[in-house]
């Protein structure tokens, strides 16, 4: 009787998560679907160029949400209620009276399934084991050891925001973090999707967060698209990557920087592709680009060394004009100088975050970020910033730190054991992270003389390990080092590994096409296998059997779409009409 007591509670929990998945899907997609939709009934068909179109309008937005409610809970309210139907009706009059390319429609329809199909097989297998009490208590520590309360804070502020607007003093988050330390982007989500539901447990939030932290699927998929991949390694990375550690720990617990990846995906779309040669052409093409790069800063900070790669990339690829420089300078400051003057002024000093990760200074000081590092650094002298620097490396590599985990995994014989030292081992280093996907860069150097030299899958692989490389440099090189944190994977741009991802699963494709088809669902299986376990399931709670259903019904559903897609060449992508 109490089976089937709780049997039955579970199904109508799951059945209130499709359905506020689905309502924050739409009011998420909504504003990039309108745009979308009006750019292609004015002429623009090239779907990458769409794609980062329509995230860019969801990202503003999302930003948007968050000024407009600190100007008054009325405002951001209104606000929140013109863009819902604004887009509604801006999408409806894209449709009404106009044949809209079908083709192009359909192709779009594909990322858009994508996102909806990933983000329940993620929230479902996250739920799996029940949790949905305390939704951000059971976040912090499904997939993981226990982890900060990061994803709670921008909850908090958006609690207050929405009740309280500009009036009064901001609160502290407990911990002592500052609204200010950290970007306003996710915040600004919360406050415009605020109006449209009521939180009491965090759940709507958490909801919220999972479909946000998801639209890395769809700058994936323009990325792969404006590249030219092939439909079977375009399947097989849309794949991988979601059932990876870094998308199943960081996609449920709904710190902001998978949402910050979404948008640099899109931006690398633009730059990593045949596109460049036409978007440095443009200035619409600045601004886009721009655009992108500074709502992923806006999600996150960390998102600097995902943009840094970029432009070099970008910049050794083919120069843009001054005046594209400058149109992307304006744009960038536009997005992002109003929160620079808010950490300034309404709530300051607002770097606590950045004094963390340059200068190792845990806070609780009046010191400038300037000072912090100068301090950090002399007191460090050359001799300790350099081994810093060593060490920052090592921990990348995996040499200093990985090996310890990977004794204590296979050490004790205890099954529980092992899955959480190797779901730790994925969680903190970014070399260790890519596991049966080292073998890529090796056997592209073996079999380099049998690959395909005109091909996109090999041109893409290297474009991309170029931004790993180039990434992690300076991010050993810019971050203090120990005693707080140094370079453990969370504190890297999630882009960058997605991108590193990508680009290995297109090298083996390129070298070894039949191989690389079981290596990586070798690859995919054993990440499932990993995390699908609940480790610490919350007390009184058990394996729901319609969960389990949803996410497997998600994820076959999600792969049956990736593997549909029909193949696009490079050659097709940048020819696009316009």
């Amino acid at each position: 009787m109490a089976r089937c007591i709780r049997t039955g509670i579970s199904t109508i929990t799951d059945a209130k998560l499709l359905v506020l998945l689905v309502l924050h899907l739409a009011l998420t997609g909504l504003p990039g679907v309108a745009v979308v939709l009006f750019a292609l009934r004015r002429g623009l068909t090239r779907v990458p160029i769409l794609l980062a179109l329509g995230l860019l309008a969801c990202g503003v937005v999302g930003l948007l949400g968050f000024w407009t409610a600190y100007a008054g809970v009325t405002i951001g309210q209104t606000f929140a209620f013109f863009a819902v139907f604004g887009s509604i009706l801006l999408a409806g009059l894209s449709v009404w009276g106009g044949d809209l390319d079908r083709a192009v429609l359909a192709r779009l329809g594909e990322p858009l399934a994508l996102w909806a199909l990933g983000s329940a097989f993620l929230l479902f297998l996250g739920f799996l084991h029940g949790g949905t009490a305390e939704p951000l208590v059971t976040a912090a520590s499904r997939f993981s050891h226990k982890l900060p309360t990061d994803a709670e804070i921008p909850r908090f502020f958006i609690e207050w925001f929405a009740a309280h607007g500009h009036a009064g003093t901001v609160p502290v988050f407990p911990g002592e973090w500052m609204f200010s330390d950290r970007p306003p982007l996710q915040v600004g989500y919360g406050l415009y999707q605020h109006p449209f539901h009521s939180d009491q447990t965090g759940l709507d939030y958490e909801v919220l967060g999972v479909a946000l932290q998801q639209l890395w699927i769809v700058g994936l998929w323009a990325l792969l698209d404006a590249a030219g991949i092939g439909r079977r390694t375009r399947a097989l990375t849309m794949v991988a990557v979601l059932v990876s550690g870094l998308a199943i720990v960081n996609g449920f617990f709904v710190w902001p920087k998978m949402l910050s990846a979404a948008f640099l995906l899109a931006a690398a779309a633009l730059v990593l592709t045949p596109l460049w040669d036409g978007v440095r052409r443009s200035l619409w093409g600045a601004a886009l680009v721009a655009g992108l790069c500074g709502l992923a800063l806006m999600g996150h900070g960390s998102s600097v060394f995902g943009v840094i790669p970029l432009v070099i990339v970008a910049a050794w690829r083919g120069l843009p004009s001054r005046r594209w420089i400058g149109v992307a300078v304006l744009v960038g400051v536009v997005v992002m100088a109003p929160w620079s003057a808010y950490q300034k002024w309404g709530d300051p000093p607002g770097n606590r975050l950045t004094k963390w990760t340059l200068a190792a200074d845990p806070g609780g000081d009046t010191l400038s970020t300037g000072a912090a590092i100068r301090k950090a650094y002399s007191e460090a002298g050359l001799g300790g910033a350099l081994e810093n620097k060593w060490e920052n490396f090592a921990v990348m590599l995996g040499i200093k730190g990985a090996p310890e985990t990977v004794d204590a995994a296979f050490r004790g014989g205890n099954l529980a054991t092992t899955v959480a030292e190797l779901r730790d081992l994925i969680f903190f280093f970014l070399l260790p992270s890519f596991t049966l996907l080292l073998v890529a860069p090796p056997a592209m150097l073996v079999r380099q003389r049998r690959r395909d030299r005109a091909g996109p899958e090999w041109r893409f692989a290297l474009r991309c390990f170029a931004v790993l490389v180039i990434g992690a440099f300076f991010w050993g090189l810019i971050v203090f080092g120990t005693p707080i944190d140094g370079t453990a994977l969370h504190i890297f741009s999630f882009a960058v590994p997605i991108l590193a991802t990508a680009g290995a699963i297109a090298g083996l494709r390129a070298v070894l096409p039949r191989f690389a088809i079981g290596w990586v669902g070798l690859y995919a299986v054993l990440s499932l296998i990993l995390y699908v376990p609940a480790l610490a399931p919350p007390p009184g709670t058990s394996y729901s059997a319609s969960a389990a259903i949803l996410a497997a019904l998600a994820l076959s559903g999600y792969a049956a779409v990736a593997v549909a897609s029909p193949r696009r060449t490079a050659s097709s992508a940048a020819g696009s009409r316009t």
